[in-house]
C-alpha cells in the first residue's frame, strides 16, 4: 500500500471513529497523552473502549501545572502524542513551535462544538485549529449549604467578617489576584489598579483558614469542617455534590474566573492520525454523558449538553445565559506579567 492510499485509509478510519476501526493500529500500537490526572481522558471506560475499537492503547503522562505541561513539552521531543491545554497558554505553546497545526477534516465530532468555543479565537488563529476545544467551566463560591444561609450572590462574602477563620482559596497567584480584581469591579484580563488588588487580598488574608490546591485537598478540608466558604472550580464542585458533600455551587454578580480546555497535537508526535481519533473519540457525547455521570466540567459540544439529563450539575448551574455572561474566561498573559503576579501574591502571603 503506497503511502497516499494508506493515509487516505487511516483518514476514514479516523472519521469512523469507534466504528470498529481496528487498522488505525498500523499508524500506532500506542498514543501518549499528557493531561492532569483524573481529568477525563484517562477514564478507563474511555481508554478500554478507544483501544478495543481501533487496537490503540492510550497511556497517560501527568502534569500538575501548565509550567510543567509546558516544560515536558519543550524537553521530551516525541514523547506525547496529545496535550491538554487551556486556551490561554495555546498562543504560547503554538509560537514555541510546541504544537501542530490540526485537520479536522476527518473529526465529525467537531462540527458540533458551539462556535463561541469550536471557534475560539486562542484555540483557532487566522482560522487555523491548534486546540480542538474540549470542556470549560468556572472558578467561583463553594460554599457549605447547610452553614451558608441564605445562598451568597457576591464575593464580597469572602471578605465577610463573619466568615473569618472559615475561608479558603485556591494557592494560585493568578487566580487570586483575578478574584480581587473582579471583586473591586475591575477587568480581570486588563488590570489597571494592581495595588489596590494587592491591598484587598491583604486584607483577605485574615479570613483565610487554609489553602487548597488540587481537589482531594479541597474534598479533605470541607469534609473536616476547615472552612465554609471557598473559591472552586465547577466541575470539582459537581464531583463532591456526587459524593454527598452539602456543597452549593455560585456564580456572583461580579463574576467568576471562566477557563477553556482544549485537546491539542504535539507538533513532534508520530502518531497524528491516532491522535486526532483519540481527540474526536474525547468531544463524543457518547463519552461525554458517561463522563458527566460522574462529574465532567461542561462540554464545548453542544450535541452532547443536550443528551444530558436535566438533572445535571452543569446543565443547571449554567442553563441561566445570564449566569454563562458573568463567567471571565481567562486570556493569554505575557511572562513578564505572569512573574509579577506571582511575586505579588508571595508578598501578600509572607506579610500575613
Amino acid at each position: 500500500m503506497n503511502r497516499i492510499n494508506r493515509r487516505v485509509l487511516l483518514g476514514a478510519m479516523s472519521a469512523a471513529v469507534l466504528a470498529g476501526s481496528a487498522g488505525l493500529a498500523m499508524a500506532a500500537g500506542e498514543i501518549r497523552v499528557l493531561n492532569w490526572q483524573g481529568y477525563g481522558t484517562d477514564e478507563a471506560f474511555a481508554t478500554e473502549a478507544f483501544e478495543k475499537k481501533t487496537g490503540v492503547k492510550v497511556v497517560h503522562d501527568y502534569f500538575t501545572s501548565e509550567q510543567e505541561m509546558l516544560t515536558k513539552l519543550r524537553t521530551n521531543p516525541g514523547a506525547y502524542d496529545v496535550v491538554l491545554i487551556n486556551s490561554a497558554f495555546t498562543g504560547q505553546a503554538k509560537a514555541e513551535g510546541l504544537i501542530a497545526k490540526i485537520d479536522t477534516s476527518d473529526m465529525p465530532n467537531v462540527k458540533d462544538l458551539a462556535p463561541s468555543m469550536g471557534q475560539n479565537p486562542d484555540l483557532v488563529p487566522g482560522g487555523d485549529v491548534y486546540g480542538v476545544a474540549w470542556t470549560w467551566g468556572a472558578t467561583a463560591l463553594a460554599v457549605n449549604k447547610d452553614k451558608v444561609t441564605p445562598l451568597p450572590t457576591s464575593l464580597a462574602l469572602l471578605w465577610d467578617p463573619q466568615y473569618a477563620g472559615k475561608v479558603s482559596i485556591r494557592d494560585d497567584g493568578v487566580e487570586a489576584i483575578q478574584f480581587a480584581a473582579l471583586a473591586l469591579g475591575q477587568d480581570m484580563n486588563d488590570i489597571k489598579d494592581l495595588e489596590a488588588v494587592k491591598a484587598k487580598l491583604k486584607a483577605l488574608m485574615p479570613q483565610i483558614k487554609t489553602f487548597w490546591s488540587s481537589e482531594n485537598d479541597w474534598n479533605q478540608f470541607f469534609s473536616a469542617g476547615d472552612f465554609t466558604v471557598s473559591t472552586f472550580w465547577s466541575g470539582g464542585a459537581g464531583r463532591s455534590i456526587t459524593k454527598g458533600l452539602p456543597v452549593a455551587f455560585v456564580v456572583p454578580q461580579e463574576g467568576a474566573v471562566g477557563w477553556l480546555d482544549s485537546l491539542a497535537i504535539p507538533a513532534t508526535s508520530k502518531n497524528q492520525d491516532a491522535a486526532r481519533a483519540f481527540i474526536n473519540w474525547m468531544i463524543d457525547p457518547e463519552f461525554y454523558v458517561q463522563w458527566a455521570a460522574k462529574g465532567a466540567p461542561s462540554s464545548a459540544n453542544a450535541k452532547a449538553n443536550a443528551a444530558l439529563p436535566d438533572s445535571d450539575f452543569n446543565k443547571q448551574a449554567f442553563a441561566d445565559p445570564a449566569v454563562v455572561a458573568r463567567v471571565h474566561f481567562m486570556k493569554p498573559l505575557s511572562d513578564e506579567t505572569r512573574k509579577a503576579y506571582t511575586e505579588l501574591w508571595q508578598d501578600v502571603k509572607t506579610a500575613q
